[in-house]
C-alpha cells in the first residue's frame, strides 16, 4: 500500500478456532495488525485437521487452517494450567485486542474472561464471537455454520423445492467480517476498552435486510425463488446453448432493450408482460419465451451483446473458471507462498476483497506450523530459556 497499513502497531491475540474467529483475525492481519494465535498444546486449531487434502490434515496443516491463518504467529498455551493463564495475562498487558469464539462462559470459568482481563489492561478490546450471543435462551447451544443458516431463515429462502444451505460457510464468514468491522471501529474510539458480543445468528440476519424488511414492513413472508430475482423479471438464470447465463433486466428500459436484442419485440406488446408487476406474476412464461432465443447461441455471446447495450448479464462460472479469469489475475486477489514450512510445497491463498490506494492489503508470512513462535513470543515477555524449557517439558506450552 502507498501508506502505512491501517492497523500497523496493533497487537491482536487470536484465541479462536475453525472459521468465524480466525477469519476475523485474518482480516486484521492483512490490515497490518500483529496477530498472535494462541492454540491448544499438542492439537491447535481444529481447522488444522480439516480440508480436502487428508495428507495436509495429517500434518496439522489442513487446508481449512491454511485458508485464513496466513500472517499470524502461533503460540501454544495450556489455559487450564495456572502458568498458562499467567502467560496469557502478560500477553494481554501488551495487547490491543483479544478475540475468542468459545461458548459463552468458558473463558470466565477458566478465570480469563473479560472482567478478569480488563484488570490487566483496561484499554483491552475483547471480542467474543458465538453462535447466538452471550445471553438469551439459545446462548449455550452449540453452533456451526449450517445450524446458523437453518436458524436464521437463510435455508428457508435458498433453493427451489426444498430448503438448501448456501454452498460455503456463509454465517461463519459473515460473523467473522462483522467481528473485524466492530474491532476496527473500537480501535478508533476516543477511549479504548470494551466488550464486543458478536452473534453469528444476528450477523447473518443483519445482512438479510431486504428479505427481513419485506416481512417486517410489507407483511410478505419470504419464500424460496430458486435462481429467480423476486423483485423483478426477467431477472435470474436462463439457459443458453452451452450453459447458464444470468440476466438482470430490472429496469423497464433494460427489459425493452433485452426483448429487442433477442428479436422478440413482440413480447413488449403482450399485456401479461406490460408492467414490472405483470412480468413478475408471469415470470415463468416470460422465461420460456426468452429461452426460445437464448438457447440458440452460447452464453458468452449473449453476455457480450447484452452488456454492450446496457442490460446486465454475466456467465455462471465454476470456482476454477473465475480463479483463472483475467479479471481476478489482474487485481492480485491470490497470493503465492513458496516452500511453506510444514508443507514442503508452494500454496496459493486469497487476500482481502478490497484495495487501499490501488494496493491490495497483504501479509508476508504463510500460515504457521503449530507453536512455531512460542519460544520467541515468550522470550519477549522476559522468560528465560530455562523457564521456557520447563514449561515445555511440563505441557504448559
Amino acid at each position: 500500500m502507498a501508506t502505512e497499513a491501517p492497523l500497523a502497531g496493533t497487537k491482536v491475540l487470536d484465541l479462536t478456532n475453525v472459521l468465524a474467529g480466525p477469519f476475523a483475525c485474518h482480516q486484521l492481519a492483512h490490515l497490518g495488525a500483529e496477530v498472535i494465535k494462541i492454540e491448544a498444546v499438542g492439537r491447535g486449531d481444529l481447522a488444522r485437521n480439516l480440508g480436502a487434502d487428508p495428507a495436509l490434515s495429517a500434518k496439522g496443516m489442513g487446508i481449512s487452517f491454511l485458508a485464513q491463518n496466513a500472517g499470524k504467529a502461533s503460540v501454544t498455551l495450556n489455559l487450564k494450567d495456572p502458568r498458562g493463564k499467567d502467560i496469557l495475562r502478560k500477553l494481554v498487558r501488551g495487547a490491543d485486542v483479544l478475540v475468542e469464539n468459545f461458548r459463552p462462559g468458558v473463558m470466565d470459568r477458566l478465570g480469563v474472561g473479560y472482567e478478569a482481563l480488563k484488570v490487566e489492561n483496561p484499554a483491552l478490546i475483547y471480542c467474543a464471537i458465538s453462535g447466538f450471543g452471550q445471553d438469551g435462551p439459545w446462548k449455550d447451544n452449540p453452533a456451526y455454520d449450517q445450524i446458523i443458516q437453518g436458524a436464521s431463515g437463510v435455508m428457508s429462502i435458498t433453493g427451489d423445492q426444498e430448503p438448501l444451505r448456501v454452498g460455503y460457510p456463509l454465517s461463519d464468514t459473515v460473523g467473522g467480517l462483522t467481528a473485524a468491522m466492530a474491532i476496527a471501529a473500537a480501535l478508533s474510539a476516543p477511549k479504548r476498552g470494551c466488550f464486543i458480543d458478536v452473534s453469528m445468528l444476528e450477523a447473518t440476519l443483519a445482512t438479510m435486510g431486504w428479505v427481513v424488511s419485506n416481512y417486517l414492513i410489507g407483511g410478505v413472508e419470504p419464500a424460496r425463488h430458486g435462481n429467480e430475482n423476486p423483485t423483478s423479471a426477467p431477472s435470474g438464470t436462463f439457459q443458453a446453448s452451452d450453459g447458464l447465463i444470468n440476466i438482470a433486466a430490472n429496469k423497464d428500459e433494460q427489459w425493452e432493450a433485452l426483448a429487442r436484442h433477442l428479436g422478440r419485440a413482440d413480447l413488449l406488446a403482450r399485456p401479461e408482460f406490460a408492467s414490472r408487476e405483470d412480468r413478475k406474476a408471469n415470470r415463468l412464461r416470460l422465461k420460456a419465451e426468452l429461452e426460445t432465443v437464448l438457447t440458440t447461441a452460447p452464453a458468452q455471446t449473449w453476455v457480450d451483446g447484452l452488456n454492450k447495450i446496457g442490460v446486465p448479464a454475466g456467465p455462471v462460472l465454476s470456482v476454477p473458471q473465475i480463479l483463472a479469469h483475467p479479471q481476478i489475475a489482474a487485481r492480485g486477489l491470490v497470493a503465492q507462498f513458496a516452500d511453506v514450512a510444514g508443507l514442503g510445497r508452494d500454496i496459493a491463498l486469497l487476500r482481502t476483497g478490497f484495495a487501499i490506494d490501488s494496493a491490495r492489503p497483504k501479509v508476508d508470512d504463510p500460515p504457521p506450523v503449530l507453536g512455531a513462535d512460542t519460544e520467541r513470543v515468550l522470550a519477549g515477555l522476559g522468560l528465560s530459556g530455562d523457564d521456557i524449557a520447563t514449561l515445555k517439558a511440563e505441557g504448559v506450552i
